[in-house]
C-alpha cells in the first residue's frame, strides 16, 4: 500500500463529531480541517484524491430540524435531506482542502459534486424498510405522523419510536462521467456523499427521487471501482479491524486476505451496523479490481496508507 497511485477516501459521518459535546458546524468544519490537512499530505505523496463521506447524523439534524417545523412548514423529503447535507458537507471540504492548498502553494482543486445514485426501483429492500433516520419520538406522536406522511415507523429496541426507510444497493452513479473527467485533470472531487440521493429510472429514462438511504461503503466502494481506484481507504472511528471485538479475545488485524475477509464476514465476525458493510464494500471493490482496501480512523490516515497502522485488505 505505500506505493502511490488513485485512492478514494470515505470519510464516515461520525467521524467528523469527537462527542455530544461537539456536535455543531463550527466543531465538524475543524474535523474537517484537520483530515484536509492529512489529504493534503497524501497529494503531496504522489497520490491522485478522491472524497466521500458518509452522512448519518447530519441527517439525523436535518430531519430533526424538520419535525421540530412540522407545525410551521411541510416536511422535508429524504432525498431533499440528503441533497441539504451533501451541499453543507460538500462546502465544508471543498473550503478546508482549499484553504490548506493554498497554505501549502498546491496547484490542486477541490469541486463538491450533489450526486444522485441511481437504484433499482425493484430492490427488495423497498419492501423491508429497515434504516432508522430521525428522531425518537413516544408511540402516539410516531403513529400519528406515520398515518399524516404515511411513513413507516418501528419501536427502536426501548429507546422509542423512529422512522424507517428502505436501504436499496447502489447501480450506478448518475453523475460518474463528469467525476472521471474532473479526477483525470487532477480536481479533487467529493461525491456520493452520505451514500447519494437516492433515484430509480422510470421505463423511459427518466429519474425520481425516493425516500431510501444508500449505505454510504457500498457507494463508496461504486464510487472506487467506477474511478478505476487502486486503493479504497475507509476512515472510521477505530484504528484497526478487530476480531471478536466485543469479547475476552479481541485480535486487532493488520491485514486480512480476500478469502479470510469473506470467511469471517460469512461467520458474523463484522457486525452489520458498523464494521459488516465497510468489510463488504471493500470485498466488492477489491473483486472489482481494486488493487488493496484500508480501514483505519482519522488520526492515522497518512499513518495508514504508509503501511505502519490500519487493517489492510489485501487479494491474497
Amino acid at each position: 500500500m505505500a506505493a502511490a497511485g488513485f485512492a478514494v477516501v470515505a470519510i464516515g459521518g461520525n467521524a467528523l463529531i469527537r462527542d455530544r459535546a461537539h456536535e455543531s458546524f463550527a466543531d465538524q468544519y475543524d474535523a474537517v480541517c484537520a483530515l484536509a490537512a492529512q489529504i493534503a499530505a497524501l497529494i503531496e505523496a504522489g497520490w491522485r484524491v478522491a472524497l466521500t463521506h458518509g452522512s448519518g447524523p447530519q441527517v439525523g439534524f436535518a430531519l430533526r430540524r424538520s419535525e421540530l417545523a412540522l407545525r410551521e412548514v411541510a416536511p422535508e423529503p429524504m432525498d431533499y435531506a440528503t441533497a441539504d447535507v451533501q451541499g453543507a458537507m460538500g462546502y465544508m471540504f471543498a473550503r478546508a482542502l482549499h484553504n490548506e492548498f493554498r497554505a501549502r502553494r498546491l496547484a490542486r482543486e477541490a469541486v463538491a459534486i450533489v450526486t444522485q445514485i441511481v437504484v433499482d426501483r425493484l430492490d427488495p429492500a423497498f419492501a423491508r424498510p429497515s434504516k432508522p433516520v430521525g428522531s425518537h419520538m413516544d408511540e402516539p406522536r410516531a403513529l400519528q405522523l406515520a398515518a399524516r406522511y404515511g411513513w413507516v415507523v418501528r419501536e427502536d429496541a426501548g429507546r422509542g419510536w423512529r422512522r424507517v426507510v428502505p436501504s436499496p444497493r447502489p447501480k450506478s452513479i448518475v453523475e460518474g462521467e463528469a467525476i472521471r473527467r474532473l479526477a483525470e485533470q487532477g480536481t479533487v472531487v467529493i461525491a456520493c456523499g452520505g451514500g447519494g440521493i437516492p433515484v430509480v429510472a422510470d421505463d423511459a429514462g427518466r429519474l425520481c427521487g425516493v425516500e431510501a438511504v444508500v449505505d454510504k461503503d457500498f457507494a463508496a466502494s461504486l464510487l472506487a471501482r467506477e474511478l478505476g481506484a487502486d486503493t479504497l481507504l475507509m476512515v472510521t472511528g477505530v484504528e484497526k479491524v478487530a476480531l471478536d471485538y466485543l469479547g475476552p479475545r479481541r485480535r486487532w488485524l493488520d491485514c486480512l486476505t480476500l478469502d479470510e475477509a469473506k470467511r469471517h464476514l460469512a461467520q458474523g465476525q463484522f457486525a452489520e451496523g458498523s464494521m459488516g458493510p465497510k468489510v463488504a464494500a471493500l470485498i466488492e471493490f477489491l473483486e472489482g479490481g481494486g488493487r488493496g482496501g484500508v480501514v483505519t480512523d482519522r488520526p492515522n490516515l497518512m499513518r495508514a496508507m504508509r503501511g505502519e497502522t490500519g487493517t489492510r485488505l489485501v487479494r491474497e
